[in-house]
């Protein structure tokens, strides 16, 4: 069977040691960068649907840095979307909360002599946080998802998705991976970006 490229779906089965999952991508024309969905189960619900909506962090959730908890967070959600039974983890082409890698490892240098991870970005001339997550409403809509259940500690993420018509029913807490590398970080986020993370947490 010959097919032409734009014939193809971008969508395929995922197995992995967590579970057999389907990754299907989505591009986003302003930007040029794609993002995945990794669902499992219908999409359907019954809801609310548990949702991951989670920002590319390579040094976290492919070098397993422990200067961030972005890898055990990844982890830590599709362990929950598979004992759910269903649901949905989106991935999105974000580096360093929207600044990208180049910046974000600059941030890094200067955090390494003692910034804290907001003003690090704010030095640099970023926002603390450039994050936009109209592009994750969108994706949630075409997977059929409108009512979730919300696995994040930020409370932009919940303004953000209910602005663009997406229904949280819930806000489920994500706190893993709290280490000695990470919990001044940690403590920046809860104490002046407003993370519902407390010194309790921590």
């Amino acid at each position: 069977m010959k097919m032409t490229r734009n014939e193809v779906p971008s969508v395929a089965f995922l197995p992995t040691i967590r579970g057999d999952f389907k990754i299907e991508v989505f591009h986003e024309e302003s930007t040029g960068f794609d993002h995945v969905a990794v669902t499992l189960g219908d999409m359907s619900g019954p809801d609310p649907v548990l949702i991951r909506v989670h920002s590319e962090c390579l040094t976290g959730d492919v070098f397993a840095s422990t200067r961030c908890d972005c890898g055990p967070q990844l982890h830590a959600a599709l362990d929950a979307i598979v004992e759910r039974g269903w649901g949905a983890l989106l991935y999105l082409r974000q580096e360093g909360r929207g600044i990208g890698l180049h910046a974000k490892i600059q941030a890094y240098h200067l955090q390494d002599q003692g910034v804290d991870t907001l003003d690090a970005n704010l030095m640099l001339g970023h926002p603390a946080d450039a994050r936009d997550y109209a592009i994750a409403a969108e994706m949630l809509k075409d997977l059929g998802v409108v009512h979730v259940e919300l696995m994040t500690n930020n409370p932009e993420k919940v303004e953000q998705l209910t602005k663009h018509g997406i229904d949280v029913a819930f806000r489920t807490p994500l706190i893993v991976g709290v280490g000695s590398n990470n919990r001044d970080y940690l403590a920046t986020k809860g104490e002046r970006m407003g993370h519902h993370i407390s010194n309790d947490d921590l």
